[in-house]
């Protein structure tokens, strides 16, 4: 049985992971376009030339393909909260729903009111009032994404709640402590600003092709050279967030953090791997080196996690065994704790049920004393806390180091663009073109980091996931897997295909 209960929620966890990584091959294409779409309005608008016109049309329609098939994932996956993990939304389905209901009710119903107006209302509406609904989508568009990301920010630090040990339950304690989290703000403006990039890369891209094929070429530049300046800002945006999140992620997630840099033992002036090959035969506790091969910069992993070159960085073991020395209660003495707190939980709910208050008031009295390790009681040990090691950092590095080539290559398209000499720059605009796929890559990554790197837990200390699974048979799981699996890649098949199509009508149809 307890295979049984371990294959589902690892079916649960897959299938879960395929919806949310698909559903974000066209969520950041939607956050950046649709305010592209904007400001080529904005400027056809304060032009008057009707080439930008046909800009924005050629612009809008992509993007309108892309947000379409969009949504058709993103209601999949939150149906998923209760098909997949009926325990989570028992559990903390009072807080984690108010955010998504926001969503539903406000953002969506913005964005999907002033579409229509967009698409349809061309010769219907005044210019102004057109670009009002344009505007209005991208403001829409990305309020959507600020409320889910509230609600994923709250998983990865859960606040203003407590637990109910009658109806074992958190409940809503404080609504503003949820909605202003600051881990909630830096992974809206972290997750917003880095949409940015891939859809300013999307049209570079895209861009780049019509200039390689000498088609277009006019519409290519202008929509160049836009894409380039968001794409810079943006991407400078990112780095500075990022800096400010990696700090968020050491002061309320050191284990994610020391999985990201591959880091086993603590210390001092920390080094931040700037590349490295991670030794497959290390675990934790033994005294086996943490690389292969590995480049690091002195103090800037101390920097980044303490503001401080000679701050003190955990590492996997300290975080597992404990480290007196700096204060730091390693995951086995809180799986301790934790079994406690689970024990004393259940002996409350039996003496309340026979009618023994005193016995009862004891029980709880010892939760309430251990209550902050629950989560870990249900882990077999402190070992099972750490996350996939290799995933978490492979993944961070892929996505500074792309993150940092697209900064330089927005900075040489604008430096040709200013020059004049772009349509004749073969080898640049091919890096841009190629630069569409990498921009997706970098944000996959981004969301493998978020996620695989809190594992095991569904909510930060407080919830393992193997306990937020619904308890159903693996092969029910298995099954809609599969066919998931195949309807989303037809979906994407069916985009790629559609929007194809309409770059080689281009902008003049």
């Amino acid at each position: 049985m307890e295979m049984e209960i371990l294959s589902t929620v690892n079916w649960a966890r897959a299938q879960f992971a395929l919806t949310a990584m698909y559903h974000w091959i066209f969520v950041p294409l939607t956050l950046g376009l649709s305010f592209l779409v904007a400001f080529f309005e904005s400027i056809y608008l304060k032009s008057g030339n009707e080439e930008w016109k046909k800009i924005t049309k050629f612009w809008m329609t992509l993007f309108g393909i892309n947000f379409a098939i969009g949504v058709a994932t993103g209601i999949i996956l939150e149906f998923e909260f209760g098909t997949n993990w009926s325990n989570y939304s028992w559990m903390v389905g009072d807080i984690f729903g108010a955010p998504l209901a926001v969503e539903g009710i406000f953002a969506f119903f913005l964005e999907a009111t002033f579409f229509a107006v967009m698409f349809f209302g061309w010769e219907r509406v005044s210019k102004k009032f057109h670009l009002f609904s344009t505007w209005m989508v991208a403001v829409g568009s990305n309020l959507s994404a600020m409320w889910i990301l509230i609600a994923n920010g709250w998983m990865q630090f859960p606040t203003g709640m407590a637990f109910n040990p009658d109806k074992a339950r958190f409940e809503m304690q404080n609504i503003w402590d949820v909605f202003l989290s600051p881990v909630a703000i830096s992974k809206f403006v972290h997750a917003t600003s880095s949409s940015f990039i891939v859809a300013a890369l999307f049209v570079l891209g895209i861009s780049a092709l019509f200039l390689l094929q000498k088609r277009h070429q006019k519409m290519a530049k202008r929509s160049m050279a836009v894409a380039a300046v968001f794409g810079l800002v943006a991407s400078l945006f990112v780095a500075i967030n990022g800096d400010e999140s990696a700090y968020s992620v050491a002061q309320r997630q050191p284990m994610k953090l020391a999985a990201m840099e591959g880091l086993y033992q603590g210390s001092t002036g920390a080094s931040l791997v700037a590349f490295g090959v991670l030794n497959p035969a290390k675990d934790v506790g033994d005294n086996q080196s943490e690389f292969l091969v590995s480049a690091k910069l002195p103090g800037l992993l101390s920097l980044l996690a303490t503001r401080d070159f000679n701050g003190f960085v955990p590492g996997i073991n300290d975080l597992v065994a404990g480290n007196p020395a700096q204060n730091i209660i390693g995951a086995n003495e809180r799986v301790a704790n934790g079994k406690i707190a689970v024990a004393a939980l259940a002996g409350y709910k039996e003496a309340k049920g026979r009618g023994d208050a005193a016995g009862a008031a004891a029980a709880l009295a010892t939760f309430n004393t251990y209550q902050g390790d629950l989560g870990y009681g249900y882990l077999k040990n402190g070992e099972a806390a750490v996350p996939p090691v290799a995933a978490t950092f492979y993944s961070f590095h892929i996505m500074v180091v792309l993150g940092s080539l697209f900064i330089l290559l927005f900075v040489l398209v604008l430096y040709h663009l200013k020059k004049g000499d772009i349509e004749n720059c073969t080898n640049l605009n091919q890096a841009s073109f190629y630069a569409l796929f990498f921009g997706y890559v970098a944000s996959q990554a981004g969301w493998v980091v978020a996620e695989v790197g809190r594992q095991p837990w569904a909510i930060q200390n407080l919830l393992p996931v193997g306990v937020a699974a619904t308890p159903i048979g693996s092969g029910n799981v298995q099954a809609t897997f599969f066919i998931f699996l195949i309807l989303f890649t037809t979906l994407l098949i069916a985009e790629i295909g559609i929007m194809v199509k309409q770059i080689k009508i281009g902008p003049e149809a």
